[in-house]
């Protein structure tokens, strides 16, 4: 049995449930027996080192240990992880990636060796650093990884001539949305999908077999002039909804959203609208680590003319739509020639029912 593989399935049952903290998975083994698995808590609860050591019991001692990321070594709302480990007797660790933390890069390991435990480290190391992406941008950087992600036609369209986008994914990878919004710390959209679509902006179950996720991400509307409705969609869901507003926005108006139980930020750039890098930077103090973009194409222009898009997911659905005045997903300036493109690298390809999910990250020079 993959050992490293199986840590890796637990680490994924903590996205979403655990930001800012990485999601993390832990198996320990004796010869071909799993004795303990553990993967990543809430905030405050166990490491998942704590909980395949508590579910090893005695059975630790001796045994070796697959984590898909560097043991703490520092008391943060939790004791470290590698003093259990060592209390614990494990003979052996195998850890997928060093932690980029400052705090723990390298210590982790080195207090192990120290221990007299073997380490090697290196194993799934690209698949574990893929897993928490968000978490390993956001400790470099304090800003959150941002995804780019839409649904068009064949033909590059996001909608008809008269706005109609629904749907243009079919359910299956209408699924797969839910499951990247409910990894995701925020949902962002502008303020013409708002008043296109009235979007609820909510994560349904991991699974997308219906209901609603527990934890839901913060939905972020950039607007402006304040047009967004008083009685849109989101404002009757679970979770919390921060309007942006540029300097064109009335106070009257950003009263109401208060009362109507959002909260508000005011961002205006030189021209008067929202400063998109200074939300960024906004997000990244309110520890958000991942940031889903779902249109519409003037945000998402915008967002790729300043560089800020990370990540793209493209989700292509078997239909032309045609016309000169259909919707497409990306608008702002965009690039004079086709060498300054933007281009994708690590460029992946999956097929959900009858659609094509297209997904690669943008290339930095």
């Amino acid at each position: 049995m993959d050992f490293m593989e199986q840590a890796l399935k637990l680490a994924r049952l903590a996205l979403g449930e655990v930001s800012p903290n990485p999601a993390v998975g832990a198996v320990i083994a004796r010869g071909d027996e799993i004795v303990g698995e553990g993967f990543t808590q809430p905030p405050g609860g166990d490491h998942a080192e704590i909980g395949a050591l508590k579910q090893a019991g005695d059975k630790s001692r001796g045994a070796t240990m697959y984590v898909t990321l560097e043991p703490c070594c520092h008391f943060g709302r939790t004791p470290p992880c590698t003093h259990a480990i060592i209390t614990a007797g494990i003979r052996e660790v195998h850890i997928a990636t060093l932690d980029d933390n400052p705090v723990v890069f390298g210590k982790g390991k080195a207090e192990l060796e120290a221990a007299g435990i073997k380490v090697h480290v290196g194993n799934r190391r690209e698949a574990a650093r893929e897993l928490n992406e968000a978490y390993f941008k956001y400790i470099n950087t304090g800003l959150p990884l941002v995804t780019a992600k839409y649904a068009m036609s064949l033909d590059g369209k996001i909608s008809t001539r008269m706005m109609d986008s629904k749907w243009i994914s079919g359910e299956d990878s209408r699924n797969y949305a839910h499951t990247l919004r409910h990894a995701s710390d925020a949902i962002m959209v502008g303020i013409g999908t708002v008043l296109a679509d009235n979007p609820h902006l909510t994560a349904r179950g991991c699974a997308g077999r219906g209901g609603t996720s527990h934890k839901q991400p913060l939905r972020v509307i950039v607007d402006s002039s304040g047009r967004t409705p008083l009685d849109s969609c989101m404002f009757s869901e679970p979770g919390k909804t921060l309007i942006v507003l540029g300097k064109q926005a009335s106070r009257d108006r950003e009263q109401a959203y208060l009362k109507a139980g959002a909260d508000t930020l005011r961002l205006p750039d030189a021209d008067g609208r929202v400063d998109l890098k200074a939300l960024m930077r906004h997000l990244g103090e309110r520890q958000v680590t991942s940031l889903l973009v779902e249109g519409g194409g003037t945000l998402l222009g915008t967002l790729f003319d300043l560089g800020l898009i990370d990540k793209v997911v493209a989700i292509i659905a078997p239909m032309i739509i045609g016309g000169s005045q259909a919707g497409t997903p990306v608008g702002g300036s965009g690039v004079e020639k086709i060498a300054d493109a933007v281009r994708l690298e690590n460029v992946k390809v999956a097929q959900y029912g009858p659609d094509t999910v297209i997904s690669g990250y943008f290339i930095r020079e």
